[in-house]
């Protein structure tokens, strides 16, 4: 079950704020004042508007909830404050040495595929191996901006080439449910709904059992292709502290092969695409 908290409106004061991540992290006033070194009287006060909170303690409470710097920015203008961190197109010249950054770890990982996706898994940027994945999809699916859980799991997108794709599936619900927890995004929990109820294709594929050290340890991702099935496995790459809202949203997703025939298989591929 997807977690569920409304969140508040751009003008509800900052005590509904605060009252929300408070309860999102299930944490009582007395756990949150001792974490934050109030009194539990002040936040109490601060909570039903009868106290106003300086800047300084609007901060401190965001770091204890560890609220998203996007919503810290809705924290600071309920209290009053002008916002705090900046949120730029990945293509903004301040960005621009982020941006060489994620292009070299896209670059580098070739001839494997690699792809940068923004908070609700929007593509931002992929290296030459991801369209040829791609490709198959519905047109519609790939028109930009290209949700890439969308394309994944829609009977439309790759979902009916993903061979094992039950267990790949619920892997990306549990994925974007703790993302959920974590954010309190609405659109989140929308796509979450939204991706939970397609349909499972009737036609499946045998999936190849993930072998030796990786059996039972992490969930492959397996796409059908006309050269056989490719197995791979993923890491996520993020920047470290950020202090500008894009950085902290942008993930790199880096899949590997899994096995050797996959390793083999892509080489192929990418020398075919560079041909």
């Amino acid at each position: 079950m997807t977690l569920r908290s409304t969140p508040p409106t751009a003008a509800d004061p900052f005590g509904i704020h605060l009252r929300h991540w408070r309860q999102h992290r299930r944490l009582s006033q007395l756990d949150l004042a001792n974490e934050a070194q109030v009194s539990t009287r002040h936040l109490s006060y601060v909570e039903t508007g009868r106290a106003e909170p300086s800047r300084e303690m609007v901060l401190r409470l965001a770091e204890r909830l560890e609220v998203p710097l996007r919503e810290r920015n809705a924290l600071l203008v309920a209290a009053g404050y002008a916002p705090m961190y900046r949120q730029r197109s990945l293509d903004d010249p301040a960005l621009a040495s982020a941006r060489r950054a994620v292009d070299l770890v896209l670059k580098g990982h070739e001839p494997f595929p690699a792809l940068a996706v923004d908070r609700h898994w929007n593509l931002v940027a992929h290296n030459a191996l991801v369209p040829l994945l791609m490709a198959g999809a519905a047109p519609e699916l790939l028109n930009a901006p290209i949700n890439v859980l969308r394309l994944s799991l829609h009977p439309d997108g790759l979902a009916p080439r993903i061979a094992n794709l039950q267990q790949w599936r619920a892997h990306l619900l549990e994925r974007l449910q703790q993302q959920i927890a974590a954010t309190g995004d609405a659109a989140l929990s929308a796509l979450h709904d939204e991706l939970a109820g397609y349909p499972m294709p009737t036609v499946g594929h045998d999936a190849r059992p993930a072998g030796g050290e990786l059996a039972n340890v992490v969930v492959p991702f397996q796409l059908v292709t006309d050269g056989g099935i490719l197995s791979f496995i993923s890491t996520t790459t993020i920047f470290g502290t950020p202090v500008d809202v894009t950085l902290q949203e942008l993930a790199v997703e880096s899949f590997f092969p899994a096995d050797a025939e996959t390793a083999r298989a892509l080489a192929v591929l990418a020398a075919q695409s560079a041909a």
